[in-house]
């Protein structure tokens, strides 16, 4: 009895030593967390999809929450509303910014990219970069394989069966990124929408020189530079072989677009240009006037016949 007895007290006396320990360790070594993080990552549409620049929702919320400011910090997929209860819930004021959304630059499609070999493997961009060239001469170029669309959490983007190419839906797509980080040539891109939805773009990324590139596809950058030399705003770069149109210098005065003999610039969600009227040659209207002068004189001169010996004239 008194072994049975011993026994419960030194356990008894064990746990609650236990416990004191447990409880000084936990008040000293106690990690304080801002109530305004849950409350924040709460009205946070809990997509985890990284376009935020931070790893998750709850990332996101503690950055918001000890930057003290919401300038430059938008979540992609709950957009302005979203930040506006962040915003009261921070007592912040709600920082703009310009709506992105995600740009398939490459438009080698069946029809301007012809295929010289045929894959037969995994469905898969990434195993496809990393065992050979791609089905095309253009090693820059998309593959086909769908690795972005897959990725797409929104399903803002599909391959066109007909092109080979991915099309992305503007009124679903995020600009969260996941569509570029599965892309392994780095085709795709998060650029502004732009003024109105509209915005103009290289649609090439071939390095190659433009020879060879022009060979690999009818519509690639052969980089001649002539997009550089119209450009008024300094909005366009030549580097590597490849044109590049910087959105922020941009003006969208589409001088550009004309001056590519490739066709490789795109304008997004322009009007269709006017057709151009011809000048009328100034030295054809004058000629043409000469003529009708002449005709006016020639009817005007009186008609004399002298087939006879009194002349008669003949109105």
């Amino acid at each position: 009895m008194n072994l049975i007895l011993i026994a419960v007290i030194s356990l008894g006396v064990i746990g609650l030593i236990s416990a004191v320990i447990l409880f000084v360790a936990s008040k000293k070594f106690a990690v304080y967390e801002d109530p305004r993080i849950a409350q924040v990552a709460e009205v946070l549409p809990q997509a985890n999809c990284g376009g935020c620049g931070y790893p998750g929702c709850s990332g996101f919320a503690d950055a918001c929450v000890k930057a003290g400011s919401l300038e430059g910090k938008l979540c992609p997929v709950g957009g302005q509303p979203v930040m506006a209860k962040v915003a009261a819930i921070l007592g912040l004021e709600a920082g703009t910014a310009e709506p992105m959304v995600a740009v398939v630059r490459c438009n080698g499609s069946c029809e301007h990219r012809p295929h010289i070999t045929k894959y037969d493997g995994a469905v898969s961009c990434a195993v496809a970069h990393a065992t050979y060239g791609g089905e095309t001469g253009c090693s820059y170029g998309c593959l086909g394989c769908g690795d972005c669309a897959r990725a797409c959490l929104f399903d803002a983007i599909h391959m066109n069966p007909e092109t080979g190419l991915p099309e992305v839906d503007e009124e679903k797509c995020t600009a969260c990124g996941a569509c570029k980080k599965a892309c392994p040539r780095n085709i795709i891109e998060i650029r502004p929408k732009g003024k109105n939805n509209r915005r103009m773009y290289v649609s090439c990324v071939n390095k190659d020189k433009g020879v060879i590139a022009r060979k690999a596809c009818e519509v690639s950058c052969i980089g001649c530079g002539k997009c550089v030399k119209v450009c008024p705003f300094e909005a366009i770069t030549l580097e590597n072989n490849l044109a590049y149109i910087d959105p922020a210098k941009c003006k969208s005065c589409r001088k550009c677009e004309p001056e590519c003999p490739q066709g490789a610039i795109v304008a997004k969600n322009f009007p269709l240009r006017k057709p151009k009227v011809e000048a009328a040659d100034p030295k054809s209207e004058n000629s043409k006037a000469e003529t009708s002068k002449t005709e006016v004189l020639s009817n005007a001169v009186p008609k004399i016949d002298l087939s006879k010996g009194t002349p008669k004239v003949e109105a």
